[in-house]
């Protein structure tokens, strides 16, 4: 843990696979640039890797005032062991005030033993920050099945650590004229455990649209009223190149696996089209949906309270209307 009144600037973990940045880290950036403007501090990318020394002006155009390269072979692909050890090392040289990770896979593994190892405290899974003067991080995160928000507050550990939820902030444009510096980090003497030897990377998504980054998601509810009815929402997903999502109601019925449920505690998504299907429109998947550009609702019940934050309502029957639009689309796209 660092002294409080030693610890000074915000970090993000600038996490990126086969050599290219991951979109929570971009959208973590961003965030902690609007948090730096109103604490005056700097935002740190910490990227670690091999060979990644060409990702730095992506992060500083993002908005990084500094750019924190440590590479390694052994930082090639993530296992916890090494980043820990080195992620370890660097905050206790550079003494950082709050440190942002993404809350994907790689993220909810490698934060609580970040934590543990330097004795500070994490709030996980979070849908917003802000930045308070005397406490500095503030953290908000669902509890109790997305029923309760919760304000998580550190105010005494440095560095305080949170993982942001993918989606939950927007990604930044980039700005090519901003400026900012490189700084190569030492990594000699760091005693490294090694315990896993990776073989092999598998996206289980093969090419599949992933339902995080897709720019049209087609969702289905309880109202799809089965597993094998949800052919028609998968239809009217694949016709428009989408990803297909789900509400927590037909994950729990065990329709659809819980990979692509939407909400709170699901996956947060903003694609530029939401297609809601058959989904009432509880605040828990409100959550996970509301920030998308456009939200096409398709309801029998008018008073349905997805039709309150729907760019556009359909009232009628799903398994009329979205054959319909499959077969629109289709035409549309040749």
């Amino acid at each position: 843990m660092i002294p409080k009144a030693e610890a000074k600037n915000i970090w993000v973990l600038a996490e990126q696979r086969k050599g290219k940045l991951v979109n929570v880290s971009l959208e973590a950036v961003g965030l902690a640039r609007n948090l730096a403007g109103s604490s005056s501090q700097e935002v740190w990318a910490v990227l670690l890797g091999k060979d990644v020394a060409g990702l730095a002006e992506s992060l500083i155009q993002a908005g990084a005032d500094v750019v924190l390269l440590a590479e390694d072979d052994r930082l090639a692909g993530f296992r916890d062991d090494p980043y820990v050890d080195y992620l370890t090392h660097l905050v206790g040289v550079y003494k950082p005030a709050a440190f942002i990770i993404g809350a994907n896979s790689t993220g909810k593994s490698l934060a609580p033993r970040l934590a543990t190892r330097l004795g500070t405290g994490l709030a996980s899974d979070c849908v917003e920050l802000s930045w308070d003067q005397a406490d500095g991080l503030v953290a908000t995160r669902p509890m109790y099945g997305g029923n309760v928000m919760a304000t998580v507050l550190c105010p005494e550990a440095r560095p305080q650590l949170a993982s942001l939820r993918p989606k939950s902030a927007p990604r930044p444009v980039p700005d090519p004229s901003r400026k900012g510096r490189i700084e190569k980090a030492d990594l000699s003497g760091v005693n490294v455990r090694d315990r896993v030897r990776l073989l092999e990377q598998v996206d289980t998504a093969g090419d599949q649209v992933k339902l995080e980054e897709a720019d049209i998601i087609v969702s289905g509810g309880r109202g799809v009223g089965g597993p094998e009815k949800f052919s028609v929402i998968k239809g009217l997903a694949d016709a428009c190149k989408g990803a297909m999502g789900a509400s927590r109601a037909a994950v729990d019925a065990g329709w659809v696996p819980y990979t692509h449920q939407v909400g709170q505690t699901g996956k947060t998504v903003s694609p530029k089209v939401y297609v809601a299907c058959g989904i009432s429109g509880a605040i828990q998947h409100l959550a996970g949906m509301k920030s998308s550009d456009i939200i096409v609702a398709i309801n029998k019940n008018p008073d349905a309270p997805i039709f309150k934050v729907a760019t556009l309502g359909i009232v009628g029957d799903l398994f009329e209307i979205v054959p319909m639009l499959t077969e629109a689309v289709k035409k549309e796209m040749g």
